[in-house]
């Protein structure tokens, strides 16, 4: 994240207001960026970037670690996130869509045999250097995250019942505008875990991505009225398999993936600027008033 200085923030703009009246879920059109979308590895590549400090896997679905033993064997990475649930192998005649060695290079890592790899388990409520603290006592903010779960009973229900989204990890980033939330595959007993016993860490954050890429599922979705995430992100899927309802009788603005491509978001003092990789959306979502920044667009401040 990138502190930058903005003016005219102090009073309610063009912008605020389109954000206010749900705007951007009226624009018409299909921005089709879901028909090319970024390999994650090659754009780290693009980026310059060799070395990952932490790679975190909110919970052993494939469509989570796809391309994993492609990462692992281009780039280094430190320090690997293992939530503690487990699951048997997928069947990979059936689920085509994915790479058996991907699983086998995550049994790899979780099995202590990756020996490159520093594997930890984090837990809901945890401190740990350098996530969360500075040093190994406890000092100082680290890189101000916060596990919000899964806790070890959420670990525990999930391996019986075989629903391993209930022990997805939650995490927030606490930046200057707000939290902003990462949650995995998170479902209801996880929501109803964080809301007794970690809603202040979730309220009125500042940005959501939504769980489950924002997909619609048979899920309670009062989580939202605590959240109150001033902008949302919903994955690339198919607009009739998204959960649009539950944000907008919330009135609670959101964009997908498929307006905006890639997102580059930047915590400005007390509110968060967004910038995307698609000029057209962010051209008719501003009224024609984005501007660039590190080569992305303007999308909206709030």
């Amino acid at each position: 994240m990138i502190d930058i200085c903005c003016g005219n923030l102090g009073e309610k703009s063009f912008l605020d207001k389109m954000l206010e009246s749900s705007y951007a879920q009226r624009i018409p059109g299909d921005y089709r960026m879901r028909d090319n979308p970024t390999n994650p590895i090659t754009y780290l590549s693009s980026r310059g970037i060799s070395e990952i400090w932490r790679f975190i896997l909110t919970h052993p679905d494939m469509d989570h670690m796809d391309g994993l033993g492609r990462l692992f064997s281009e780039k280094t990475v430190h320090n690997f996130w293992d939530c503690g649930v487990r699951r048997e192998p997928p069947d990979f005649e059936k689920e085509t869509d994915f790479r058996k060695e991907d699983w086998e290079c995550y049994e790899k890592i979780i099995s202590g045999k990756a020996s490159s790899v520093n594997v930890v388990s984090p837990r809901a409520s945890s401190h740990g250097k350098y996530w969360s603290a500075d040093n190994d006592q406890g000092e100082g903010h680290g890189d101000y995250l916060s596990i919000i779960s899964p806790h070890d009973a959420l670990i525990a229900s999930a391996g019986e019942t075989g629903d391993i989204n209930d022990a997805s990890y939650v995490v927030a980033y606490r930046s200057s505008a707000g939290q902003i939330i990462f949650p995995g595959d998170s479902n209801d007993n996880t929501w109803e875990y964080i809301l007794k016993n970690h809603a202040s860490s979730v309220r009125n954050a500042a940005v959501l991505f939504a769980p489950h890429h924002g997909r619609k599922s048979d899920r309670d979705y009062s989580f939202l009225d605590v959240v109150k995430p001033r902008i949302s992100f919903f994955g690339c899927a198919p607009s009739e398999h998204l959960a649009y309802s539950a944000w907008q009788y919330r009135n609670l603005p959101y964009f997908t993936n498929n307006q905006c491509g890639n997102i580059h978001i930047y915590p400005v003092d007390k509110r968060v600027e967004v910038f995307i990789e698609n000029q057209t959306f962010a051209r008719d979502f501003t009224g024609g008033k984005t501007f660039q920044k590190d080569g992305y667009w303007f999308l909206c401040s709030a």
